[in-house]
């Protein structure tokens, strides 16, 4: 069965604080009906902390669609080759046994796909298939592990790359005075995540089986705006209380296995909001500390959008597990859709000295 490997995750050098946040909040729309509502709504985030790819006084200022369009592509050129080493490493595998990459990300745009990048400048084959996806927000973490299963079904030999790059300070639109993106400016951060699912062998997450499920007529809950300065985020009210109809479809895809969704080892929940995540241990009957990874991504990191699972595993990982735990991880994003995995924990085979650094390493060598 296929394996999905430790995963390495980068966050940018550049912070800044709740404090930092409500302040600037508070100065730039001193003079909205609803402030008080948007400083609660960011309060009540919990995130403590967020990076961002550029200095705040850059990210404030707007020098438009093309302009950030060109950063995004730079900084990603300039910062994924490091993540996929270091996943490759962990995984024990090179760029040249890989057989495809699955590439995500919802805060820029390119075409030929920076998957395309990849092949040609760190060392994959020409023959590497290519599945980048643009539209599924925070869900796309989830897809990206569940298309990445797929191709391990199809090739049960194969190994595969999977890079999320989300910039999602870049979306900052300091004109917009809609609600959803008043939150959208407390609540998400950057980050880069880059993990590899073997075919055969390796240490971690050992997939079982895969599904997703969209909530009919809620496409419009979860969205961009798109306009000439660029994505604008748009976010229904009603988005924290679809847990109630999802969490349905996460128990019919654990109990066609013979398992209990609500009794499980592990969870690597997608981080959308404290209430999301609340909702959810409510309607699974599990205790808070069952997303105890997912809330702590949300509280140092904010939300990272297709990155967060990336992040809840790696914390999984550096906790561990003992061989067997059986565990759920899930997505959610615009649909509403919600990708979800169940997988056993599988403590692999001893990895070759000097082929990996433990986690700790990671974070001196990719974070600032």
């Amino acid at each position: 069965m296929a394996v999905l490997c430790r995963p390495v995750v980068w966050v940018p050098e550049n912070t800044i604080s709740m404090e930092e946040t409500l302040a600037l909040a508070s100065r730039l729309h001193s003079g909205h009906e609803k402030l008080p509502l948007v400083l609660r709504m960011i309060k009540n985030t919990g995130v403590v902390k967020r990076h961002l790819v550029q200095p705040l006084a850059q990210t404030l200022a707007h020098p438009g669609f093309e302009a950030r369009n060109r950063l995004y592509v730079r900084e990603a050129r300039l910062r994924v080759p490091a993540v996929v080493e270091q996943a490759l490493a962990f995984a024990d595998v090179t760029a040249r046994d890989i057989q495809a990459i699955v590439f995500v990300s919802c805060t820029g745009f390119t075409m030929p796909p920076l998957t395309s990048w990849m092949i040609n400048e760190l060392g994959f084959r020409p023959d590497t298939r290519q599945v980048p996806i643009a539209q599924l927000g925070c869900a796309a973490g989830g897809a990206a592990i569940n298309r990445a299963h797929d191709f391990c079904r199809a090739y049960p030999d194969a190994n595969v790359l999977i890079v999320a790059c989300e910039f999602c300070s870049l979306c900052y639109q300091p004109d917009d005075l809609d609600l959803g993106s008043l939150l959208s400016d407390g609540l998400f951060g950057d980050a880069i995540a880059a993990a590899v699912m073997r075919g055969q062998g390796g240490e971690g997450m050992r997939m079982v089986a895969n599904a997703s499920h969209l909530v009919p007529d809620t496409e419009d809950w979860i969205a961009y705006e798109v306009k000439s300065t660029g994505f604008h985020f748009r976010l229904d009210r009603r988005v924290p209380g679809t847990m109630n109809v999802l969490t349905p479809a996460l128990r019919t895809l654990a109990g066609a296995h013979g398992w209990d969704a609500s009794k499980l080892g592990f969870y690597i929940i997608h981080a959308g909001g404290p209430r999301i995540l609340d909702d959810l241990c409510h309607y699974l009957k599990v205790p808070p500390t069952a997303f105890r990874h997912s809330r702590a991504t949300l509280t140092e990191y904010g939300n990272i959008a297709s990155a967060v699972v990336f992040d809840a595993l790696r914390r999984q990982f550096d906790e561990g597990l003992t061989e067997g735990s059986r565990g759920l991880l899930a997505g959610f994003g615009p649909g509403i859709t919600a990708e979800t995995s169940l997988g056993t924990w599988s403590c692999g085979e001893t990895v070759r000295v000097g082929r990996q650094a433990h986690s700790s390493d990671v974070s001196h060598a990719l974070h600032p």
